[in-house]
């Protein structure tokens, strides 16, 4: 990994975090400097702990040692010796339980930012214009808000863990300075030189198993996604197999990456612990070969392993945390981009619905290269039966969804009464538009969840709902309003289907019903007798219908050709 690559990730980090959130970091960076210190503490103290216990006269020779016992006034080396064995279980109790607070710390911090940034990413899908909903991939979006937003938010966890062993490392090799300071640089050098090797060798493969996660992740969600809503489709062409060996393959590639980064992150231990403490024993071996006697540099060398048991697994952390980084790195950017990225801002500016909706000079393209709508001009009258007619691909239902504010024109206006159509009045607008599409999509849960659809549940207006939409009987045969629908309403007949979605289309009472190819997927009778209810439930609205049959359409005082 480059290093500039190394400071990109930082600044993605710095400009996804907010004031709150820099000062928790600057809290978390304190308390990481001062477990680094206890860290330290607790392994510089063991040797004069053995020291002492071993030789307790050392106790009154040593010039510090001697400060505290006649500071203290003890009568006795063993008394001293009691004493710092008592602080000596406190200390090592009170560093458990401080380790385990600064680990809730550090999980809050990351586990918060993982909520923050699925939030942020979810609210950011749902304000994107309708056009730009379409040109995404909503398996990405899925793969983006539940995984992706969970990579990039332990990235501060383990940038955080990497802070706190390098401080840890400093004070140990301060330590192991004074102790020694010619074999402290040999064996940094080693150490040093090994570490670079293993950042250099590995560094590349773990980002490029980082990106192929990224990948599968994304076909992952989409395999779900595609199989699930073609269930009866997959059981009636038999092909389970190739399914279960898209899945498999899909699944391998996604699994394989994670091993080879879980492997790769282990790696650094493996080969420094081994280096290391086989330095330290050839030292000890070297030592007994050319001078038959290793006790003059015992306590060194036994500082030296203390040191090294500590230090060794803290250059661990700092490679897996390293490792992890570059292994989200397409994680941190996927989510960076998205959260960047700039909506447009929408607002509930009052608006008023009298006497019609107009349509001057309207132009419309999904491309710049391609324009669907042309210079189209209309007048609609509130009250008025309107049905726009037409081959298909003519444009009929994206003017019907520039009409209900579903898209923009990329030129030409629309005004409602004398007042112009903009983002400031949008959402106004868009809740006196009650929606009816041709697939009517039911999703896990009870009728009632489904006709009031995120709107304040209220009983009174569901069964009004149900009872103008003509399924209340039904409900009543069943389980009233808590009868259980299924996924995509698998337990509902076509009929029954469309009327849950009038009821949820006028369950706020709008001002203006649309029906784009509402019916065009039910037979005749039903069609009809669909058709009826909603000319029945829209008499004192205005009804604007999309559809192919002339039946469908008949009650309409005005047709409108589009296309050709």
């Amino acid at each position: 990994m480059k290093k500039n690559n190394f400071f990109n990730i930082l600044d993605k980090l710095r400009h996804l975090i907010t004031k709150r959130d820099k000062i928790i970091l600057v809290i978390l960076l304190f308390a990481t400097i001062f477990l680094s210190i206890i860290e330290t503490f607790g392994i510089s103290i063991i040797m004069p702990f053995i020291t002492f216990a071993s030789t307790p006269s050392l106790i009154l020779q040593n010039k510090f040692s001697k400060f505290i016992y006649e500071f203290f006034e003890f009568k006795s080396t063993l008394n001293f010796m009691l004493t710092f064995s008592f602080i000596l279980i406190v200390f090592y109790i009170f560093r458990a339980f401080y380790n385990i607070a600064y680990t809730y710390a550090l999980n809050r911090f990351a586990f918060r930012k993982y909520h923050y940034f699925s939030y942020k990413l979810f609210c950011k899908s749902m304000n994107l214009t309708y056009l730009e909903f379409t040109n995404k991939n909503t398996d990405k979006i899925r793969s983006t808000i539940i995984s992706e937003s969970l990579n990039a938010a332990q990235c501060f966890q383990y940038f955080l863990t990497i802070f706190s062993e390098i401080f840890t490392i400093l004070l140990l090799y301060i330590l192991l300075l004074l102790v020694s300071w010619k074999m402290t640089i040999v064996l940094s050098f080693i150490l040093g030189f090994k570490i670079l090797f293993i950042i250099k060798s590995i560094g590349k493969v773990i980002k490029n198993q980082g990106n192929i996660r990224a990948q599968m992740e994304e076909k992952f969600f989409k395999i779900l996604s595609k199989n699930f809503g073609n269930f009866k489709i997959i059981k009636l062409r038999g092909n389970e197999e190739k399914v279960y060996a898209n899945f498999n393959n899909t699944g391998k590639k996604r699994a394989n990456a994670q091993i080879i980064y879980q492997t790769l992150n282990q790696l650094p231990k493996n080969i420094l612990e081994t280096v290391g403490f086989s330095i330290l024993i050839g030292s000890v071996a070297y030592i007994l070969y050319r001078y038959n006697d290793a006790s003059a540099v015992l306590p060194i060398i036994s500082m030296y392993a203390l040191a090294l048991y500590r230090i060794l697994p803290s250059v661990n952390k700092i490679m897996s945390s390293y490792g992890f980084i570059i292994f989200s790195q397409k994680s941190l950017e996927i989510v960076y981009n998205d959260l960047v990225y700039q909506t447009k801002e929408e607002s509930e500016e009052p608006l008023d619905f009298n006497n019609s909706i107009t349509l001057k000079n309207i132009n419309f393209g999904y491309t710049r290269q391609k324009t669907i709508i042309k210079n189209f001009n209309l007048t609609i009258y509130k009250g008025d039966k309107i049905a726009f007619i037409g081959p298909s691909g003519a444009g009929k239902s994206t003017l019907v969804d520039l009409i209900i504010g579903i898209y923009q024109p990329t030129s030409g206006e629309i005004y409602i009464d004398n007042t112009k159509l903009t983002n400031k009045n949008i959402k106004t607008w868009r809740k006196k538009i009650g929606y009816i599409p041709q697939n009517i999509y039911l999703f896990e849960g009870t009728v009632a969840e489904n006709v009031a659809f995120g709107s304040e549940m209220d009983k009174n207006k569901l069964i009004w709902a149900c009872k103008m939409a003509n399924i209340y009987d039904f409900l009543v045969e069943n389980e009233g309003l808590e009868t259980l629908v299924g996924d995509g309403g698998i337990k509902l007949s076509g009929g029954q289907k469309q009327r849950i979605g009038i009821a949820r289309a006028i369950y706020n009472d709008p001002e203006i019903l649309v029906l784009d190819e509402a019916t065009s997927a039910l037979d005749t009778d039903t069609e009809t007798k669909i058709m009826d209810e909603i000319y029945n439930i829209a008499r004192n609205k205005t009804l604007i219908i999309i559809a192919h049959r002339l039946s469908t359409i008949e009650k309409c005082e005005r047709k409108i050709k589009v296309g050709d």
